[in-house]
């Protein structure tokens, strides 16, 4: 599967070391859930090729990449809060499945999918939290620490949820729209694939991504306690 991205503006006033610290946890939890869900699912499948590159594991150190898990996302954040990074690919062998063409779209779907897991778990956690402690969002909370970990991680999981299932190339989506289109359309489609790093760049910059990710953010921050 292609690189999975995450894309999304925090804003939690001044920067501060804590922050900065869970910021960097989060984003590397997130992509590392994602990653290792889909080198999971490949090896379900039958192919082994990202569990022998240790790839089935939520250790961070297996999937990231160190300028798009680490130095982008943190850079993003002293800047004003927006967040875009990347982890390495999981290689999957098409060789090695039984049925490629569907087996590729529940490889692919599995990222996105646990990132909604997640995000669930994550949200169960700010409602129980709420529920014992409902001042723990102040700063000066003991727990407010979690708090913030546990709606970051709520945020960045949708988001990258959402993100991954847009199909354009090489995201997530794109390989399940790729497999649920007939052969002669899901070929023609392909053709756009070395150009799609190109359109989400485009779309970046224009702002058009930000126009698509802010009704989902809105949406999560108004589930957060």
């Amino acid at each position: 599967m292609g690189p999975c991205g995450i894309i999304g503006r925090v804003n939690f006033g001044g920067i501060d070391p804590i922050e900065l610290l869970i910021v960097i946890a989060v984003v590397l939890f997130s992509l590392s859930i994602h990653e290792s869900a889909h080198a999971w699912t490949a090896d379900w499948l039958g192919d082994a090729t990202g569990r022998s590159l240790g790839r089935v594991t939520l250790n961070p150190l297996a999937h990231i990449d160190p300028m798009g898990s680490i130095v982008v996302p943190l850079l993003g954040f002293v800047m004003g809060g927006f967040i875009f990074g990347w982890a390495k690919p999981v290689p999957v062998n098409s060789r090695h499945l039984k049925n490629p063409k569907r087996d590729h779209i529940f490889i692919a779907a599995a990222g996105p999918a646990s990132n909604v897991v997640a995000a669930l778990a994550f949200l169960i956690v700010l409602k129980v939290m709420n529920f014992m402690a409902p001042s723990l969002s102040r700063g000066d909370h003991a727990l407010y620490p979690l708090f913030l970990f546990c709606s970051l991680g709520l945020l960045l999981n949708v988001v990258l949820a959402v993100f991954n299932l847009m199909p354009i190339p090489p995201l997530d989506g794109s390989w399940v729209l790729s497999g649920l289109l007939p052969h002669h359309l899901s070929v023609l489609y392909d053709r756009i694939r070395p150009y799609g790093f190109m359109i989400l760049l485009l779309l970046l910059f224009s702002g058009a991504l930000g126009e698509i990710i802010r009704p989902v953010q809105g949406f999560v921050w108004s589930l957060v306690p």
